[in-house]
């Protein structure tokens, strides 16, 4: 389905030679969009602005589509929507299963690398933006019909391994009578240990080489702490309504047995050179390297992430990366990505994007942490929440907070504001959805027939089925530039436009096919809340 903008634009463009850069009337009275193409246009060529419109006004035809073009003030285009063609247009949203989504004329396989927890750690506050906004991807480009992978890297490998296993050995634990925080407790006391006893750092050492060569009792503990892990991150997830599952786990030690391959290629092909005992790869105009592998003979996370890169390319299939990762992580991506580049790794033809996000801050504006000093666990915010609002309203709005602001900024986490049902929040949304959902179980309990938009006689109802018009291209938009408030700040516009409706419009007051027309405007509308907060992964309520 082409949207009105998209159409306009382009026949305006054909004409004029350039973008009209077409945007919303400002005032109902001066039309639904407005351009200021003949002003550019005029001031290009040295001519009165008004004639260069008046000439664009004559050579246009619209006629199908708008009402007759109107020129105003210095040169201004005026354009006004014929109300049929909206109606038109608002029964197809309607009755159209996706609402407008166009599949996407170049269908890929993406994966999105987002959450990645660590093993025997609860998921804290720095967790919840990855998550929260790698969901909305994932689903975003579904529904678009790209084949997404998801891929949750949890940190599953590494030293800290050592110290656990011999901290669980040194205690006699049961580790699969622990849950996630039990594990983490586990973490902290084996930290302890770690700091104050040479002997056990020792002993530390040397488990983690029998976990390296596959020593059977430390692997088998190993495989328990995943699995506590696990069941504490998959609770979360499916508290927090998150698509992912153990089928999306990608964890580090997945790409143990590549890591020396990939060293010993990029050495092999002079990308990578030894200095000081360190084999690194140096970019040009970066005076920091990427080390592969450290003088110690252990690999560090640049070769870790080629050895994923060389695996979601050569093996998933994956022509578009997007990693979702907080902002101080940017140099290291942007270094990665030209490391690949440089080795092949990551072609040309396949597109590999960083979307950093900035931190969850308090209430004050400072930094989120516990009195001592700590990071705030996940579920610890979410029980915070729903201390104030149902789970589903207080999840709506910690969700909707996340997105609706640029995903670099910080934001500060403050609930009593977050979990209002009116302004700018995600319950807002939500009571609008219920809202028009109790009028259309009215009129369903008074036998009233709504399947067409047919009347569009008032400004409000005009406005909103040109809206419900514009959720196929947002979405495209989302999906293209990764920009999740664009779709919050549509779907906002969306509701306030809904209440002006209701305001201006009665619906079951109303009768006959005025009355119809207008239900069916609210159950289009009502459609396309719900999908536009599905993607958001915000349920959508019957009743609030």
């Amino acid at each position: 389905m082409l949207s009105l903008p998209t159409l306009l634009s382009s026949r305006i463009a054909e004409v004029a030679g350039v973008d009209p850069e077409l945007r919303p009337a400002t005032r109902p009275q001066f039309g639904h969009f407005q351009t200021n193409v003949a002003l550019r246009l005029a001031n290009a060529a040295g001519r009165p602005p008004r004639e260069v419109a008046a000439e664009l006004v004559a050579a246009l035809d619209l006629t199908e589509v708008c009402e007759p073009l109107e020129i105003a003030g210095p040169g201004f285009i005026n354009l006004r929507i014929r109300a049929e063609v909206l109606a038109r247009v608002a029964s197809e949203v309607l009755a159209d299963a996706a609402h407008g989504i166009a599949a996407a004329t170049r269908p890929r396989t993406v994966v999105v690398d987002y959450s990645s927890p660590n093993v025997a750690k609860q998921m804290h506050v720095g967790h919840l933006r990855s998550t929260i906004i790698g969901d909305c991807f994932t689903r975003v480009l579904r529904a678009q019909g790209h084949t997404v992978i998801p891929q949750n890297h949890i940190g599953d490998w590494g030293r800290q391994f050592g110290m656990l296993v011999e901290q669980i050995l040194d205690e006699g634990l049961d580790v699969a009578a622990l849950d996630l925080a039990g594990a983490e407790e586990l973490y902290q006391r084996a930290n302890t240990h770690l700091k104050e006893s040479e002997e056990f750092a020792d002993r530390a050492r040397a488990r983690v080489v029998k976990l390296q060569s596959g020593d059977p009792q430390t692997i088998g503990l190993w495989h328990q702490l995943i699995e506590v892990s696990l069941a504490g991150f998959n609770a979360t997830y499916r508290r927090m309504h998150i698509l992912l599952t153990d089928a999306d786990l990608a964890g580090e030690s997945i790409y143990n047995d590549d890591l020396p391959v990939v060293a010993a290629d990029l050495e092999d092909r002079g990308i990578a050179r030894v200095d000081e005992g360190a084999l690194a790869v140096f970019v040009e105009g970066q005076e920091t390297p990427a080390i592969i592998r450290n003088a110690q003979g252990g690999y560090g996370y640049t070769c870790t992430d080629l050895a994923a890169i060389r695996y979601r390319v050569g093996v998933l299939h994956a022509d578009r990366l997007i990693y979702v990762v907080g902002t101080p992580q940017e140099f290291h991506f942007h270094q990665l990505f030209t490391v690949a580049r440089l080795a092949g790794y990551l072609p040309d033809a396949v597109q590999a994007e960083f979307v950093g996000f900035g931190q969850v801050l308090g209430a004050d504006g400072k930094k989120f942490s516990t009195r001592e000093g700590t990071a705030v666990t996940l579920n610890s915010l979410l029980d915070a929440a729903d201390e104030l609002a149902a789970p589903q309203i207080a999840l709506a709005a910690i969700k909707y907070a996340d997105l609706s602001s640029g995903l670099q900024k910080d934001y500060a986490f403050d609930i009593d504001r977050m979990v209002a049902t009116t302004g700018d929040t995600g319950p807002y949304l939500q009571y609008a959805h219920a809202r028009v959902n109790q009028i259309l179980r009215k009129a369903d309990a008074e036998g009233i027939d709504y399947a067409t938009i047919t009347v569009l006689n008032e400004p409000a109802e005009q406005q909103l089925a040109l809206l419900l018009s514009r959720f196929g291209e947002t979405v495209a938009e989302v999906a293209q530039t990764l920009q999740p408030h664009r779709l919050c700040g549509y779907l906002y516009e969306l509701a306030t436009a809904l209440s002006s409706f209701y305001e201006q419009c009665p619906v079951l007051k109303s009768e006959g096919e005025v009355r119809s027309s207008r239900l069916a405007l609210c159950d289009a509308t009502k459609q396309v809340l719900a999908a536009g907060l599905d993607l958001l992964g915000i349920e959508a309520p019957q009743r609030m």
